[in-house]
This record gives C-alpha cells, sequence and structure tokens, in this order.
C-alpha cells in the first residue's frame, strides 16, 4: 500500500488518501495516523523529488520564497492540529477528504487557465495561496499535491512533469517541517512509519521515473476513485 502510496504522490499526488485510512484500520488513533503517514510520505516524496531532478534543476528559481512561506504555514498547521481534540478531527476526516478530492477533479480546470510565459518567480496572489495550503498540509495533508498543482497551473510551467518536480519539492518542506512538533509530541506510531515508508520510498523514486509514460488522464482517474472511495467510507462510518 505504501508502495502505491508513493508512486501516486510523485504523480499526482493522493498517496495519503490510502496510508492514512490503512493507518486508521489497523487501530491508531486519528491524529497518530495522520502524523505517521506524513512522516511515511515525506521519506517517499524526497525520492519522488530525485527523480524529477531534471526538471527541478530546471525550474529551481520558482522555489526559493515558495519553500519560505510553506516552512512559516507547516509549522502553523501541524501545531494546530496538535491542539485539536481527538473527538473533533476524527468528525472532520471525511470532509476533509471530500474537499481534497474536489480539489483534485476541479486543478485542471484552473490550470487551462494558465499563462503562457513562464514566470520567473511566483506571484503574490501564488504565494498567500500557497501559505494557505502548507497551513492546510501541516494539519491534514491528504491533497495537498491537488492544490499546489492548481497553484502552479498560473505559472506557465511547460508540463505536468515540471509542475510535479516542483510540486514534490514544496511538499517535501511542508511534510519534513510538520514533523518537528510531532515528533516533540510524541505522536508518530515509528514501526508503521519506518514500513511504510520503505514502501513510499520505492514507490516515489520509481513512480516519478515511470510518470512520463502514463496518460495523465488514467492517473488522475485512479485517485479521484480513491477519494471518492474513502471519503463515501468516512461519512458512512461517521
Amino acid at each position: 500500500m505504501a508502495l502505491v502510496s508513493g508512486a501516486l504522490n510523485s504523480v499526482a499526488g493522493g498517496g495519503s488518501f490510502l496510508t492514512f485510512p490503512t493507518l486508521i484500520f489497523t487501530g491508531v488513533p486519528p491524529i497518530s495516523a495522520n502524523a505517521t503517514s506524513n512522516l511515511a510520505l515525506w521519506l517517499g516524496t524526497i525520492g519522488s523529488a530525485r527523480g524529477y531532478r531534471e526538471e527541478v534543476r530546471e525550474h529551481r528559481h520558482l522555489l526559493a520564497w515558495a519553500i519560505g512561506v510553506s516552512l512559516i504555514g507547516s509549522l502553523l498547521g501541524a501545531i494546530l492540529l496538535l491542539h485539536t481534540p481527538e473527538r473533533t478531527f476524527t468528525k472532520l476526516i471525511p470532509f476533509l477528504l471530500l474537499f481534497a478530492t474536489l480539489v483534485f477533479g476541479l486543478s485542471p480546470l484552473f490550470a487551462q487557465r494558465s499563462v503562457v510565459r513562464v514566470a520567473r518567480r511566483h506571484s503574490p496572489l501564488q504565494l498567500v495561496a500557497q501559505f494557505a495550503t502548507a497551513v492546510y498540509g501541516g494539519y491534514f495533508g491528504a491533497g495537498m499535491g491537488f492544490v499546489m498543482l492548481a497553484i502552479l497551473g498560473f505559472s506557465g510551467l511547460p508540463s505536468l512533469n515540471a509542475m510535479n518536480a516542483v510540486k514534490n519539492v514544496l511538499a517535501v518542506a511542508i511534510n519534513g517541517v510538520a514533523l518537528v512538533p510531532f515528533m516533540i509530541a510524541g505522536i508518530i506510531e515509528w514501526p508503521q512509519a519506518l514500513l511504510m515508508a520503505v514502501g513510499a520510498v520505492i514507490g516515489g523514486y520509481f513512480g516519478s521515473r515511470i510518470a512520463r509514460r502514463l496518460p495523465a488522464r488514467l492517473v488522475r482517474g485512479v485517485v479521484i476513485a480513491i477519494g471518492i472511495t474513502m471519503t463515501a467510507y468516512f461519512f458512512f462510518r461517521r
């Protein structure tokens, strides 16, 4: 499951739709499951970013400010999660999953409005949107990659591969800084996290290398189907 999640994250995002529910199904409390999934997929995202190294090198000019606002936003989101009662977070899960699925499904509509010229830096509005996305990423994270792809659609990047490359680097920053308060609070289930991380790293690296050969529509359809299924399950569970 973690291997597939790492591959999904490298191509379009959505790996949390698999790892987060899996941890809950095995009896891990929701907030701990969120933090544990974050750690596993963070390591996988590093592999994904490495797999897109050519695109990262070519578009690194878009990273500095975006990484800065991502670090601050993610830290705030993680702290907010730690101050959320477990019962409240459990009630929020289906709505968070529904939001993530809708954003991913509608993101092509935003991408179609992207500019033709490749931007040298993100606009102030994009940075504000990235900050808000990072807060959400630090708090929950599922579907975060979808939102970032929608934001990057306005940067004029030449391909989905280029957008995924920048997105994966930003995801490494967001998930990485969120781990600090999670580790301090001691809510990560380390055995499950390390086991999942192995699969996520392998899936993340090879998924990004294979992504160039897969139809984007096929991958998008699979992720949306997973998102709808998980959302329906957690609404039913409520």
